[in-house]
């Protein structure tokens, strides 16, 4: 079985709904299984409290299991145009797995929310590739083959380089149908890349 890990933090459930498009998408490949967790809340509860975040109760990764997986889809909202801190935190617990090459050739991809449709939306998602190359993982984006992110008639998310969501300045747009589309033609593109992968390296073990 190919092994896809949808691992992502959402503080209003704008990421979160992406998070389970991009687990459909990718659950929709044969021979994939798919996991969905969410890395570690570091902003106190009362603050949280102030500032309406949702709870959320998916359970949380061991960073070490990262290196079990064939392909990771990260989804982070958009802080001042880059990942938000909960999400660099945890990348920041990884210098073990970037130590000993336990990611180098698995398949990585981001998928986004921000507040506005040039709130940082592009930068947030190329900024995350970076670390992601720093691991040695395969960047795949979402093609124009997913022709929906050429949609003119409503405020849609995502780009070429990841599927995406615009929330709104106060938060209260929700991902449109075209937006749960491109995470679930994320999910799938990359557990296809990670399926492919994964077989032609059996095979060359075998020969």
């Amino acid at each position: 079985m190919t092994k896809v890990l949808v691992l992502y933090y959402s503080s209003y459930c704008h990421v979160k709904a992406l998070a389970q498009a991009v687990a459909e998408g990718a659950r929709s490949v044969d021979g994939c299984q798919v996991d969905v967790a969410r890395v570690p809340e570091t902003v106190p509860a009362n603050i949280r409290r102030s500032a309406g975040f949702v709870d959320d109760d998916t359970p949380t990764v061991d960073p070490a299991a990262l290196a079990d997986y064939d392909g990771i889809i990260f989804g982070t909202p958009t802080r001042f145009g880059l990942m938000a801190a909960q999400m660099k935190q945890f990348f920041d617990t990884l210098g073990g797995l970037w130590a000993e090459n336990a990611l180098v050739g698995k398949v990585g991809a981001v998928f986004a929310s921000t507040g506005s449709q040039h709130g940082g939306h592009e930068a947030t998602l190329l900024s995350s590739h970076i670390p992601l190359m720093h691991f040695g993982m395969v960047v795949a984006g979402m093609p124009y083959t997913f022709s929906g992110q050429t949609e003119k008639d409503s405020i849609i998310g995502g780009a070429p380089y990841g599927a995406g969501t615009i929330a709104g300045g106060d938060g209260s747009l929700k991902p449109t149908e075209t937006d749960l589309a491109g995470a679930r033609f994320q999910g799938a593109h990359v557990a296809r890349l990670a399926k492919a992968l994964t077989t032609a390296e059996i095979l060359a073990e075998a020969a």
